[in-house]
């Protein structure tokens, strides 16, 4: 490998924002917010939407989802037509 075209590679933490949860690990992402770990240590903070902790799929928050096609769909907010003559 050529030395100095690779990025830094080094120890972040990924905090989600709605579930608070946070999990160190390491990524080319910088950032100028930091938070100190309960080791002592004090590392780059990368704040994300969703993780595991958050996420509907994981979290058993599912929403209803509408499983008639869309054939049924369309009859049913247009109405249906007489057929062909």
């Amino acid at each position: 490998m050529k030395p100095g075209i690779h990025p830094d590679y080094h120890p972040v933490v990924f905090q989600d924002s709605s579930a608070a949860d946070a999990v160190l690990a390491c990524s080319t992402i910088t950032s100028a917010k930091t938070i100190e770990r309960s080791d002592g240590s004090t590392y780059p903070l990368a704040a994300i939407d969703v993780s595991a902790w958050s996420h509907p799929c994981w979290t058993g928050a599912h929403r209803i989802v509408d499983t008639a096609g869309p054939v049924e769909k369309f009859h049913r907010g247009y109405g249906q037509r007489g057929g062909r003559k």
